[in-house]
């Protein structure tokens, strides 16, 4: 395979390195200045040429932006929700009937083991852990799964002892 050649910029005068996907149109290094220097370049071109001489003005030019706009409702707004978006798709609220977890030995995606829980849960696991990744909601899931069912487990175990002891206690009295 062929290296190719260091350029001069055009801007700054120093050799580099060409985008090899680039090779024949690049004149510019990857400096912002430079690349500053490109756009600028490439614009002044542009306008120069004849048929883009009067593309910014007249009516027709006009109408091309008033309908681009509709189209575009909104366009030039900033959106404050887009940089709080979580990194992974919302989960569906879709219920699945009948259908039993069953937990294997190996990592499960978040949607295998909350099939029926409600997306508020794991909303409130995300906000305590701090995490956003499935596979780390997925795993405190399955250890709070643990802990309850084992506070479940000594619950039922405890009950009958509490009514045996309250029976105790009345035929004391």
């Amino acid at each position: 395979m062929k290296r190719s050649a260091k350029r001069k910029c055009l801007h700054c005068a120093v050799f580099y390195l060409p985008d090899r996907r680039n090779l024949h149109q690049q004149r510019y290094c990857s400096k912002a200045a430079c690349r500053k220097q490109s756009k600028a370049e490439s614009q002044r071109r542009w306008l120069e040429k004849p048929e883009n001489e009067n593309h910014f003005r007249g009516p027709e030019n006009s109408q091309r932006v008033t309908e681009w706009r509709i189209r575009n409702p909104g366009y030039w707004r900033k959106r404050k929700l887009a940089a709080k978006r979580p990194l992974q798709d919302l989960c569906s609220s879709q219920v699945a009937h009948n259908q039993k977890v069953i937990e294997k030995a190996s990592r499960h995606a978040l949607q295998d083991l909350l099939l029926t829980e409600a997306a508020v849960i794991v909303g409130l696991i995300s906000t305590m852990t701090g995490d956003a990744l499935q596979d780390d909601i997925a795993t405190t899931v399955r250890a709070l799964r643990r802990r309850g069912q084992d506070i479940l487990n000594r619950n039922a175990t405890l009950q009958p002892q509490k009514a045996q002891n309250r029976g105790q206690d009345a035929l004391a009295t």
